[in-house]
């Protein structure tokens, strides 16, 4: 059908919607309780209220300093290249595999999940020989695995996520950085759902190239990537044999802007990054370790609360759960998606199904920034205890927030976040 032709027929069939002038913006109050985005600090609001100014504007590239500065404080590093990538996590993760990267290079990538497995995709649409060490959802990727998939092979990099957000599981980088030193790659990691809220030092640690997204523990709106780039892995990047595929992700043409020289790349989302400033303050205000001990803290509560329940979790290791984001199995005879809508409609909370193998199956609940806070959960708990009885569920009455509750009062020592025993 021509496109005159189209708006003809539409116009003779247009909805009440179509028809009707477009009211003003007034979205629901939620409480976001999902793997992202997380509920926003009121003080980042306000940030994000302030003027707009220009991008090449002084005060602005002053500005622009600031947020490196705090960025590579959490990352906790020195490296020059650290800035946040206008762009969703996902932008993230195409920049950090798309830099060191030409056609036909091979690296390793540990799929324990749907984003680690997107590492995967990207690199074969370069194309690169991705090689591909997987286990199923809810599980860690033996570095002994990796190990041998790389043996007497020229890898470029091994890849892994920290925290895998569709599965709620949590990988030791330490395991990787040995495997990659052996192989004599680079170590490329997703902070996505880790940087802020589980413990994470990407110079000790020895990460290569480390991304993160802007809307979960650092607890900004969605839209941006921190991104952190070390010297052995920008020499890499500079020995490259042709440019890199993708103009707008090249790390090198993008700190030409967030270098010294300010060289205009492309206009950055100004308000994102008034918000991701004043978000990184609060991390900050707050302490590294007094928050990853808050998330910790929390995550211990919500587990107590839903074993009390006799629901029982996703990823069966303990050591392996991911303190930010908690895999819940869905009981048998439980719809997933009247729960969800339930907790949504009655009690404006949004908590996440699964994803690829694992939808259906569980509940995704995020402990994340300024969502994870105690009167939260227990709200939360509350609001899963009628949900569930209203779905057929039996549980004991009040088990779930009485046991978080205990939790809260005993817990005087979190345990150590994303550490083996």
């Amino acid at each position: 059908m021509a496109q005159k032709d189209f708006w003809a027929a539409k116009k003779g069939n247009m909805t009440d919607r179509e028809q009707k002038p477009i009211g003003e913006l007034l979205p629901p109050q939620r409480l976001l309780m999902t793997p992202g985005p997380s509920c926003v600090d009121p003080r980042v609001y306000r940030a994000m209220a302030a003027p707009i100014v220009g991008h090449m504007d002084p005060w602005f590239t002053e500005l622009m300093d600031d947020v490196q500065v705090m960025l590579r404080r959490v990352f906790q590093t020195d490296n020059r290249i650290t800035f946040p990538i206008s762009a969703s996590g996902s932008g993230g993760i195409e920049a950090a595999v798309m830099n060191p990267l030409d056609a036909g290079d091979e690296c390793i990538v540990c799929i324990n999940g749907a984003f680690s497995e997107r590492m995967a995709i990207i690199a074969e649409r370069i194309p690169a020989k991705v090689i591909r060490v997987e286990v199923p959802y809810g599980h860690t990727v033996d570095p002994r695995d990796v190990l041998r998939a790389g043996k007497g092979k020229k890898i470029k990099f091994v890849g892994l996520a920290h925290g895998e957000t569709s599965s709620g599981v949590v990988q030791r980088i330490e395991d990787y950085r040995k495997v990659a030193d052996e192989l004599g790659a680079l170590l490329v990691v997703d902070a996505v759902a880790s940087l802020a809220g589980v413990p994470l030092d990407v110079a000790k640690q020895g990460i290569d190239i480390c991304f993160s997204g802007s809307q979960k523990a650092i607890s900004a709106p969605p839209g941006m990537a921190p991104i952190t780039v070390n010297a052995r892995a920008e020499e890499v990047i500079h020995a490259r044999k042709e440019p890199v595929r993708s103009w707008y992700f090249d790390l090198t043409s993008a700190m030409n802007y967030w270098g010294h020289d300010r060289l205009y790349h492309h206009t950055p989302p100004v308000t994102l990054i008034y918000a991701m400033r004043e978000a990184l303050r609060a991390v900050l205000e707050e302490g590294l370790e007094a928050r990853w001990e808050r998330h910790a803290r929390c995550q211990q509560a919500l587990i107590a609360g839903v074993e009390a329940m006799g629901l029982s979790l996703f990823v069966t290791n303990p050591a392996d759960r991911l303190v930010t984001v908690t895999a819940i199995n869905i009981p048998s005879g439980i719809e997933d998606s009247k729960v969800r809508l339930q907790l949504l409609n009655e009690f404006s909370i949004e908590i996440a199904g699964g994803l690829g193998p694992a939808k259906g199956k569980i509940w995704r609940v995020g402990l994340m920034g300024y969502s994870c806070q105690e009167p939260n959960l227990l709200l939360l708990l509350a609001a899963l205890e009628k949900t569930l009885l209203d779905q057929g569920f039996r549980l004991p009455a009040g088990a779930g927030v009485s046991a978080a509750v205990r939790s809260f009062q005993h817990v005087s020592q979190p345990a150590a976040v994303g550490a083996r025993k």
